[in-house]
């Protein structure tokens, strides 16, 4: 089954946060998979630009490693490249046979770059098919709430990807924002207040528009 969107028309548009993440279904290296199958989890959604390549093959060992901290959070990981089934499969054997690391998260076969440009990861004006570094937040709704991209040189943080996902989490959990450089157990953020009265009653705290809140062990 080769990669099919249900979602056309969202081929035409840049992707924003906020947007609902085009559905797909296509092959991967774990069996046929549609995008909505993980609706009711988060999903990390990330592209690279093509298989036995050094910096994707450091990538993919560092994010199998993290895979039960992810899953700790309750979040999926799903990879897409325009290198075929076939690539991908000889792809993870060689990175056990090489590295004694076990890929355990779907691969996606998207040779005819549907899924790459719908989600913009392979520009128009590209010269070749190679995807870029990008990464998409799907929250358990289907919709996209954080991206980042990084060129074919640059590898991504394991880290900085669990740290967003545990952000938006804490967000959604409770009426807060995070920080500069947050991470879970840190201090968050309160809203400042929005309406004048409101604000006029809080005007003997100097600090009313950046006020920290602790966390608690529970969050």
């Amino acid at each position: 089954m080769s990669a099919a969107l249900f979602q056309p028309e969202t081929a035409a548009r840049v992707l924003h946060i906020g947007d609902p993440a085009p559905n797909f279904e296509a092959r991967t290296t774990m069996g046929p998979i549609s995008l909505a199958d993980f609706r009711g989890r988060w999903l990390v959604l990330f592209s690279h630009p093509a298989d036995f390549t050094p910096v994707c093959t450091s990538e993919f060992i560092a994010l199998a490693k993290a895979s039960d901290r992810f899953e700790a959070l309750r979040c999926s990981l799903l990879a897409v490249s325009v290198d075929s089934l076939y690539a991908h499969l000889a792809w993870v054997r060689a990175i056990r046979d090489g590295f004694g690391v076990t890929i355990n998260f779907p691969i996606v076969e998207d040779t005819s770059v549907i899924i790459g440009r719908a989600y913009g990861m392979v520009a128009d004006h590209a010269p070749d098919a190679a995807a870029m570094r990008s990464t998409y937040f799907i929250d358990p709704a289907g919709y996209i709430r954080a991206m980042t991209c990084y060129p074919a040189t640059v590898g991504r943080s394991v880290e900085e990807m669990l740290r967003v996902l545990a952000a938006l989490q804490a967000v959604d959990a409770d009426d807060v924002v995070t920080p500069e450089g947050w991470r879970p157990g840190d201090a968050v953020l309160l809203p400042p207040d929005q309406d004048q009265a409101a604000l006029l009653g809080s005007s003997d705290d100097p600090m009313w528009f950046c006020r920290l809140k602790p966390q608690t062990p529970e969050g």
